[in-house]
């Protein structure tokens, strides 16, 4: 192949890779409430659907880039790809709400082997004046795939089945495949692969993301929460240690000696946190309680994805001129007051009335924020050191998602179980009726007597959610506006997280 042709099907290659790893983020969602149906669920599993994916993806992210370094990115890629490719197909073929969940964390484990590689092979095989540009439309094309997700989800959804949104990804697979077969032969580098690391952070984020989803099942007291949720803080304890000592960590502890880079990806924790706990909620919510199709459900997001692609360039031009602190203080705390409108939500919120309204405040603040924010942590550290500064924000985000549904979700069963006992307190519903109803949150389908319960309570719980949502995101903009020294514009490189 020639040099043009080789950097064309880099760059197609790369696209793709990433791009389904990115869409099965999202493109999920939407799908929840039928595999909840499908597959006689419960809202735990809901989350360990999406927790399960995050959490390996999340925790080996950065392993996998090490792994691209010293076997070689191609090889890398190919087995990633041919990885996500047949767990895809597992999902698919899913019989029971635990298969999914196993065949789920696989797939993030094959994620977390390709997304770092498509990155290294464009900055390979691409001039370092021709990078800015590639990257840029690696960035724009698989930021196509958030708009795909819950959208495309949703039609695939009604049109056929769940299992279709899994099974969709076995095409972009063997182009993918197909076009790494044609690139010259790797070209891999001396060193080591942290695996102790990449274990620690497993079983650190595992635990505690266990202990929280569970809890609603067996209560905070029983051991079966209580061990992981302490032996988790325990390993991600262990996890700093190891990294601080180890020769070639898998996540460089010493860049976070850089204020902005630290206060940066604090704000990413905190603001992409909130964003996920948003999305998981909202299209369960609007579907379960609200009535709406899968398909409405992903179109609501839409206008969130289209204001990004509208604004995101341009409030990162006003962050190079006037310095990102404005922006990355103001974006979330707007936000979080789009997130506040959605606690006016009722059974069947009116899409215009209720939803719009929270979707595009939301998305003005998302928009406002998330260049600038992205930019100033990799602005923050030298030029040689911009990809592991992505790869770490890439992982934080990851990682804020992974937690915060876990957190959130905790306490939106809290809440559930709480109103709904307090609606029934005085009514003659037996205990045991009472009991299996509260292990069911977000889920109005029961018996005829405790229906207006349910939906209370589902209200209830969901307003909760958002309201915790709006404060997680709003925070990052305090913790910006504290933090963030504006002085040195940043360099807008690298790549953002996908919201």
């Amino acid at each position: 192949m020639r040099g043009q042709d080789v950097k064309r099907a880099v760059l197609i290659a790369s696209i793709l890779g990433s791009g389904i790893v990115f869409l099965d983020q999202t493109i999920v969602n939407v799908a929840l409430p039928a595999i909840r149906s499908s597959l006689h669920g419960s809202l735990a599993d809901q989350q360990w659907v999406v927790e399960g994916y995050l959490l390996t993806l999340a925790a080996l992210l950065l392993l996998g880039g090490s792994l691209g370094d010293v076997l070689g990115r191609r090889r890398v890629f190919t087995a990633g790809l041919i990885g996500f490719g047949a767990c895809s197909l597992a999902c698919a073929l899913a019989p029971t709400a635990p298969f999914l969940i196993i065949a789920r964390a696989l797939q993030g484990m094959a994620g977390a082997l390709l997304v770092p590689s498509t990155l290294a092979l464009i900055v390979d095989h691409y001039e370092p004046d021709e990078r800015g540009a590639a990257i840029g439309t690696w960035t724009a094309w698989t930021g196509v795939a958030t708009v795909i997700g819950p959208v495309g989800g949703g039609a695939l959804v009604e049109a056929a089945s769940w299992r279709w949104i899994f099974l969709i990804n076995l095409i972009p697979v063997a182009v993918t495949v197909a076009l790494l077969r044609r690139l010259p032969p790797d070209h891999p580098q001396a060193g080591r692969i942290d695996w102790i690391g990449g274990l620690l952070c497993v079983l650190g984020l595992g635990g505690p993301v266990f202990g929280l989803i569970e809890q609603a099942r067996y209560g905070f007291g029983d051991p079966r929460v209580l061990i992981p949720l302490i032996g988790g803080f325990a390993l991600l304890a262990g996890f700093l240690a190891w990294e601080r000592r180890a020769p070639e960590p898998m996540m460089p502890l010493h860049l976070f000696a850089v204020r902005n880079f630290t206060v940066g990806n604090l704000t990413t924790l905190s603001v992409y946190g909130g964003l996920a706990v948003f999305t998981f909620f909202l299209v369960v919510f609007i579907q379960q309680v609200g009535g709406y199709t899968p398909l409405a459900a992903g179109l609501s997001l839409l206008p969130i994805t289209l204001m990004m692609f509208a604004l995101s360039r341009r409030f990162g031009a006003l962050a190079g001129r006037f310095g990102p602190r404005p922006f990355m203080s103001a974006g979330p705390i707007v936000a979080g007051a789009g997130l506040l409108l959605f606690a006016r939500a009722g059974i069947k919120p009116s899409y215009p009335g209720v939803v719009l309204p929270g979707v595009l405040v939301f998305g003005l603040g998302l928009a406002a924020t998330v260049a600038p924010l992205t930019a100033t942590v990799l602005g923050s550290v030298p030029a040689r050191h911009s990809g592991l500064a992505s790869g770490t924000n890439n992982a934080v985000a990851r990682v804020a998602g992974l937690l915060a549904i876990a957190v959130v979700g905790a306490a939106v069963s809290a809440g559930f179980t709480s109103r709904l006992e307090h609606d029934l307190a005085r009514t003659r519903v037996s205990r045991a009726v009472v009991q299996s109803a509260s292990r069911r949150p977000l889920v109005t389908s029961g018996p005829r007597t405790i229906h207006h319960a349910l939906v209370d309570a589902s209200i209830h719980a969901f307003r909760l959610g958002m309201v915790i949502a709006a404060a997680l995101v709003a925070l990052g903009g305090l913790i910006a506006a504290v933090g963030i020294e504006s002085s040195g514009h940043p360099r807008p490189q690298g790549s953002l997280p996908a919201p």
